[in-house]
């Protein structure tokens, strides 16, 4: 039986409203739905009772909750009993998996947060691609990850870290090299390069990026943009960051009008580990300061 269905069941019996319970693990309220269908069928019994204005639990519903609640406890306790022993060996690395420039400017006061809570820890970068970055999380690949948040993922907990103005990326030769900031209007007709990876908000927070370029070239990693714009002649998307992080002589980096780049720290929702609990309150330290 799947401990994270567990936890579900035990919020929706908490919250009685499916968006509510959902938004408490970070996870979207479909998927939150398909593993509560599971985990009934799974038992064989209906635990819940669902009508468009209300939901509540079913008898079996409220026997189960009881149970989850004591076996999810027992799991809590020796979760904790496993942060409080002392790291050796392989719990002295932390791997953090990092996409793009990452935290930015941020990264210093992360790594210091980050150590003040885990004395005699080392933590290991992992470099992550779009399509890889969420998958690394939830297989344990890496222990945490700064990822591109492009919304809602299943089997991921999402913590906001930081907002990155978009920027377009442009030939040096172009003539919107010289602009102070471009909207729809002057981009308008252009070919853009391609982020590859598989979230579908990927494709949304890329704009004409991800409709009108099919043909254009991909890249995996933000890195790879300047590179690509300036071998190809084409447009790309970026945070505002990249300018720092991924300078080029052939390119140019202009604010644009669209949706800013958001970044967060990607965990694993049931992990309550000292790394991660260390990293989420670093995050929330910073966001908050």
């Amino acid at each position: 039986m799947d401990l994270r269905a567990l936890r579900y069941v035990v919020t929706l019996a908490e919250e009685l409203h499916f968006r509510k319970a959902a938004e408490r693990h970070w996870i979207a309220p479909q998927a939150f739905g398909r593993h509560v269908h599971a985990l009934e069928k799974e038992v064989g019994a209906r635990l819940f009772d669902r009508t468009s204005r209300r939901v509540g639990l079913t008898p079996a519903g409220a026997r189960l909750v009881q149970r989850a609640r004591d076996v999810l406890a027992q799991v809590d306790d020796l979760a904790a009993a496993a942060r409080d022993a002392p790291p050796t060996g392989d719990d002295t690395v932390v791997r953090v998996g990092v996409l793009g420039f990452g935290a930015a400017d941020r990264w210093a006061e992360l790594r210091q947060l980050v150590h003040a809570q885990l004395p005699g820890r080392s933590l290991v970068h992992v470099e992550l691609d779009w399509d890889s970055q969420f998958d690394a999380v939830r297989a344990g690949e890496v222990d945490v990850a700064v990822v591109h948040d492009v919304g809602p993922v299943d089997g991921v907990r999402l913590d906001p870290l930081l907002e990155a103005e978009a920027v377009a990326v442009v030939p040096a030769t172009s003539p919107l090299a010289d602009a102070e900031r471009l909207e729809d209007r002057d981009v308008e007709g252009w070919a853009w390069v391609r982020p590859l990876g598989r979230h579908p908000g990927l494709a949304r927070w890329a704009g004409p990026a991800g409709e009108t370029s099919r043909r254009a070239p991909t890249v995996r990693t933000p890195a790879a943009i300047p590179t690509a714009v300036a071998t190809s002649g084409l447009l790309g998307l970026h945070g505002d960051p990249a300018r720092r992080f991924f300078p080029h002589p052939d390119v140019r980096f202009v604010p644009i009008g669209w949706p800013s780049a958001q970044v967060s720290l990607a965990t694993r929702p049931g992990d309550e580990s000292r790394a991660t609990l260390a990293f989420r309150q670093a995050v929330g330290l910073l966001t908050h300061a």
